[in-house]
């Protein structure tokens, strides 16, 4: 047996770290690379960390460097070493403290975003926003991954405020009283009624000034004027009045010897040339102008035969009677003699009468249907002269009334 040879300490650092990974080689039979040893895991393990004793069903952990020289050539040569152990751990209370900041800051710009936005009209976008808070996993920091962001998506504004409309102030007509126009009280003074309505502006402005009660000098109860009104309340006044001129139509046949106001007679005149002339035939006139006492006695008369509730539906007391103004005419139509009354409206003459005496100047005075108004049963065979302007007016207008076409209120029966 060869004696071992004697025990020669190292003389240098680097020798006895050789020699220590040549006697794990040893113990272990790992072979040795010959070539450079510190590339051996056994040598490599004998450079980097110190032999320990390792305690029976401990669980192995690695030895820290025996120096500084140690420790960088351990962290060169086992790179994949995540963490250093030096590195210092983030405390969990300041890991939250920088997220609760980050969110913060982000509700903080995201709200001058939206008011900047509102005030300048700005439209506001939505994008995802990374939090860069880490995540805390069993008391280790784990640095949170940013998700990948989306497009953005644009949020609907509100809709714009409508501008306030200005209110479009539009300037009121001035309103011309017609009793303040200078032609119109002077055509009234004179008693010129044809005068007056052309100076009020037209039969219609005439009447709707009149209808409005904005024509007070217009006085409805004269019974010389064209636009009087009489009727079962209002009576001519005085109660026996005569009109101061009266003419006896010309080229008109007179049944019973009635004239007629001036202007009446000759528009009688005019209208009944007009039917001959188209071939309608003769109308002649039955009965014009009537005094208070002619009147009393034919309202008389119908008393005696129907009684006074008849009567008043077919005869006018004295006094209320439009006859009497000499401004009415009762017509009745004529061939090889001439008709009764109730004969006029199934003749040619009475049809054409309905549809062609508006244009001289007349109006059937009580229609059929208007009773509740007038007070008196049908007549077509009573006509009223009002004057071309005003009978155009009243037939434009669609009137069948008198009351109806002043503003008047209806008068069906006597007050008394």
């Amino acid at each position: 047996m060869t004696a071992p040879e004697p025990h020669a300490p190292p003389s240098t650092r680097r020798a006895a770290r050789l020699q220590r990974a040549r006697a794990l080689e040893r113990a272990f039979g790992a072979p040795r690379d010959t070539a450079d040893p510190r590339r051996s895991a056994f040598a490599r393990a004998a450079i980097d960390r110190p032999a320990t004793p390792v305690r029976v069903g401990a669980a192995a952990r690695p030895a820290a460097p025996v120096s500084r020289n140690d420790a960088k050539t351990a962290k060169l040569m086992n790179p994949s070493d995540p963490q250093p152990r030096h590195a210092r751990r983030r405390s969990p209370l300041r890991s939250g403290v920088v997220a609760g900041l980050t969110v913060v800051a982000s509700l903080v710009l995201g709200s001058t975003a939206s008011v900047t936005a509102a005030v300048t009209g700005d439209q506001v976008v939505a994008a995802p926003v990374a939090s860069a808070a880490p995540a805390m996993i069993v008391g280790r920091v784990v640095p949170k991954i940013a998700p990948t962001p989306e497009a953005p998506t644009a949020l609907p504004l509100p809709a714009p405020a409508q501008a306030i409309p200005t209110p479009l102030v539009a300037a009121a007509p001035v309103v011309v009283e017609p009793c303040a126009l200078h032609a119109f009280a002077d055509a009234l003074a004179v008693r010129d009624d044809t005068a007056a309505v052309a100076a009020i502006g037209g039969a219609e402005d005439f009447r709707r000034a009149v209808a409005g009660g904005l024509a007070p000098c217009v006085d409805l109860a004269d019974p010389a004027r064209l636009w009087t009104v009489i009727n079962k309340t209002r009576p001519l006044t005085p109660l026996d009045y005569r009109p101061s001129a009266l003419a006896m139509p010309q080229g008109v046949r007179s049944v019973e010897g009635g004239s007629l106001r001036a202007d009446a007679a000759a528009a009688l005149s005019a209208m009944v040339a007009a039917a001959a002339a188209v071939g309608v035939g003769e109308i002649a006139l039955e009965s014009g102008f009537r005094s208070h006492t002619t009147q009393e006695t034919s309202y008389g008369n119908q008393v005696s035969a129907q009684g006074v509730e008849l009567a008043d539906l077919s005869s006018a007391r004295p006094g209320f009677s439009e006859h009497q103004s000499g401004l009415a005419a009762d017509v009745v139509a004529c061939a090889d003699g001439c008709g009764t009354l109730d004969d006029l409206a199934a003749s040619a003459q009475g049809q054409w009468i309905t549809a062609h005496s508006w244009e001289f100047g007349w109006i059937t005075r009580y229609e059929d249907g208007s009773t509740p108004i007038t007070g008196y049963s049908p007549e077509p065979w009573h006509l009223r002269y009002i004057g071309p302007e005003l009978a155009k007016a009243y037939h434009d207008g669609g009137w069948h009334t008198l009351e109806q076409f002043l503003g008047l209120p209806p008068a069906p029966g006597y007050l008394g």
